[in-house]
């Protein structure tokens, strides 16, 4: 470690402003600071310079100038790395792409994650994924009332549109009935609430787009069993699937039932998938009065994180791009990505000094931190992503 880190800390500044001032990220300074790791498109002498100009600008002596980049004597540190890495409080990155220069330094053209599924060979598939993959498209062909609820970045809206991408394939005949739900929020005061006469329309649109919807909402409801009933008769199945349903009322939720009970005799002529955050869940708690006759009728799907099948998510990833894994992140590297995205509950479990803890192991989480980890790697010459990378993100 560096002497600078215990001068900036000193005159009151922060490391991100001395790192603003030399032109890096904050975690090149870092990789700078704690390990000596100095970039190599820029002059050491060059940032150096930059330096020393911040520090006296903001009060460091000559003196202090002299010894800044010597490196601090280490002392043996009472906390164990385990601690140290506890202490760390994690947290999710905003949105991450491959810098050109990374892409270079890595030997790659394309970025593993930037518009990555574009066909459904694109598409990782885990046990649990595919569980979730074709409870949807059984519920789309031949009906049920599914909800599939999970952490925003989990994959939710990949599976919706791999079910949209199968149908058109396999030219299936599935209506797929999607209300539009932009701006949708579970009251009128923070949006608009999707409600049934809504529903109604989507779905007359999609299953009998030249026929008017009729006007009053009686007469519409009584068309659109018609409208369902014929066309089931014609061989067609039809679904309505709802993306962010974490933000219905729940008057819609429970109108929803009657969305569900419509029949032609003993067939029911509309599935139902509903698609959203953790919140969802909560909405649908059995324990909620006002939902439990939808409860008794939705079978709950959580979209899990990929924990033990992190590597081979990222193995899939770049495996797509012809470029093997470990030419990017080494072991202790994918180790310090699942410590970094596992956060401690601070409650302790039945296993003797352990703790709950919550994964956040989700492609979008896994994909963000990787990319930014691999930008570092490049900045500072490393020629892989290691633990020391990725703990200073």
């Amino acid at each position: 470690m560096l002497n600078i880190k215990a001068l900036v800390e000193r005159l009151g500044v922060s490391q991100q402003k001395l790192a603003d001032a030399m032109g890096l990220s904050g975690g090149t300074l870092a990789q700078i600071v704690n390990h000596e790791l100095w970039p190599k498109r820029t002059p050491r002498d060059t940032l150096i310079q930059k330096a020393n100009a911040f520090l006296l600008a903001n009060g460091a002596s000559p003196t202090d100038i002299r010894s800044a980049f010597q490196t601090t004597p280490t002392a043996q540190s009472s906390a164990t790395p385990d601690d140290t890495t506890n202490q760390e409080p994690p947290m999710l990155l905003r949105h991450q792409t491959l810098f050109p220069a990374t892409k270079k330094h890595f030997g790659m053209f394309r970025d593993p994650f930037d518009a990555d599924v574009t066909c459904h060979d694109d598409v990782f598939v885990s046990p649990d994924i595919r569980y979730v993959r074709e409870a949807i498209f059984q519920t789309a062909k031949h009906g049920g009332f599914l909800a599939v609820y999970g952490e925003s970045g989990a994959g939710k809206s990949t599976l919706r549109r791999d079910l949209m991408d199968r149908v058109n394939r396999e030219q299936l005949d599935v209506v797929i009935i999607e209300p539009y739900v932009l701006g949708m929020e579970d009251n009128d005061m923070k949006g608009k609430t999707l409600k049934a006469t809504h529903i109604a329309e989507a779905a007359l649109n999609s299953a009998a787009p030249l026929e008017g919807a009729k006007s009053s909402p009686e007469a519409r409801f009584r068309q659109l069993h018609r409208v369902l009933r014929d066309s089931s008769r014609a061989g067609k199945s039809h679904v309505l699937i709802i993306e962010e349903a974490h933000s219905l009322p729940i008057v819609t939720i429970k109108h929803l039932k009657r969305f569900f009970e419509l029949e032609d005799g003993f067939k029911k002529l509309l599935g139902i998938i509903l698609i959203g955050q953790n919140e969802l869940r909560l909405k649908l708690d059995e324990r909620n009065p006002q939902v439990r006759e939808v409860v008794q009728r939705c079978e709950m799907i959580e979209l899990a994180p990929l924990d033990a099948r992190m590597e081979e998510y990222l193995k899939f990833k770049f495996d797509r791009l012809g470029k093997p894994l470990g030419d990017v992140i080494d072991e202790s590297g994918l180790n310090a990505l699942r410590e970094r995205l596992t956060v401690s509950t601070g409650r302790r479990n039945g296993s003797v000094g352990g703790r709950d803890s919550t994964s956040m192991l989700y492609p979008l989480a896994i994909n963000n931190l990787l990319t930014a980890s691999m930008n570092l790697a490049a900045e500072i010459g490393a020629p892989r992503v290691t633990a020391d990378v990725v703990r200073e993100i």
